[in-house]
């Protein structure tokens, strides 16, 4: 296979997987007594209707973009990182912490608590990163554990040292906030902020990183093979912490802009947000590349907000796109069978032609 049909292969898996997904959530609907049509109709105008609604559901995309990019990091560098829920809510709380205590000049004070927040999330994944270059222990164990010790120790420092006068912390300072109302007021009072601009800049920087650095050829080597690289001279347990560090503060940005940006303030949480394992998902679907994830998280984050607007509207339960989702991501993880498609079908071109 050359290169320009790795390319091509490249962008037609997810593209085929996200229609044969939709074709198999249609017969789904279809057994369930609905219709796909106007399910799909009605997902559609809950994404597109009005600024409002695209103005939300850009606001839906913006952690899945973080989140799938500290997934898409690690697997690049041949780890995989499940811990990406417990770092977002480390940066969550770090960021709350800096936008509640520290009393900063506005624009300073933001990217202060943005700044606190990957540093905190990052030694946390980090941490994780240390113990499988000295120890050897598996990530998937210690991201797995990491995520509970972060959920229930962020509700304890809430309780007892931050506590407002609700069910969370109390509100960060306006200097603090990412908020913004020309964007807001731009889509209708819908909660967009300037995180969006953040995780695109993530993103940039992400491609950068790992195609245009030497160190980011070093983090893929050892990936892709650490006894090779090794071999060649590379440090391979301190790209295997630096891999981990950098993914978790991915995942403690996101984790701030949800604080500073969307809510204002950390609640106390009896679970998990969901973020962080739905960032496995978008990376899947964006095959792992930063510009896929941000096309990926566009999918997933459209599809989950517009879902809502099918129940409102028709009693559709959300739950039949859920099941879209699950088999686009099936598609994408079996992506032999998209490829046994493709080439039944330049098969018959080729008959075609000639």
């Amino acid at each position: 296979m050359n290169k320009g049909n790795s390319k091509l292969n490249a962008f037609l898996v997810p593209v085929l997987a996200v229609i044969l997904g939709m074709i198999v959530g249609a017969l789904i609907m279809l057994a369930m007594g609905y219709n796909p049509i106007q399910a799909y109709s009605l997902m559609f105008q809950g994404i597109f209707a009005n600024p409002y609604y695209m103005g939300e559901t850009l606001r839906a995309v913006t952690p899945l973009i973080f989140a799938g990019l500290a997934v898409a990091f690690a697997f690049r560098t041949g780890l995989f990182n499940i811990g990406v829920e417990g770092q977002f809510i480390v940066g969550q709380l770090a960021a709350a912490w800096v936008g509640i205590s520290w009393d900063l000049p506005p624009v300073l004070h933001a990217i202060t608590a943005v700044l606190v927040a990957m540093i905190a999330a990052g030694l946390y994944a980090g941490f994780a990163g240390w113990l499988k270059a000295r120890l050897g222990v598996h990530e998937v164990i210690t991201t797995i554990m990491l995520n509970y010790i972060a959920l229930f120790s962020a509700n304890y420092i809430i309780r007892n040292f931050l506590k407002g006068a609700s069910e969370g912390t109390k509100d960060i300072l306006p200097s603090a906030s990412i908020a913004s109302p020309f964007l807001s007021n731009l889509f209708e009072g819908a909660r967009i902020n300037w995180g969006l601009f953040i995780a695109l800049g993530l993103t940039l920087l992400m491609y950068w990183l790992l195609w245009k650095t030497t160190t980011g050829y070093e983090l893929r080597a050892v990936g892709f093979n650490p006894h090779a690289s090794e071999y060649a001279g590379m440090n391979v347990s301190k790209n295997i912490v630096l891999s981990m560090v950098i993914s978790g503060m991915l995942a403690g940005a996101g984790g701030a802009v949800e604080t500073l940006g969307v809510y204002g303030y950390m609640v106390i949480s009896a679970g998990f947000t969901g973020i962080g394992f739905d960032g496995i998902a978008v990376a899947l679907i964006g095959a792992n590349n930063p510009f896929g994830v941000v096309l990926g998280a566009l999918l997933f984050g459209g599809f989950s907000f517009g879902a809502d607007n099918m129940q409102r509207a028709e009693g559709i339960p959300t739950e039949s796109i859920q099941i879209v989702i699950s088999m686009v991501i099936y598609f994408v993880a079996a992506s032999a069978i998209i490829y046994r498609l493709l080439g039944v079908f330049r098969r018959r071109r080729e008959e075609v032609q000639s």
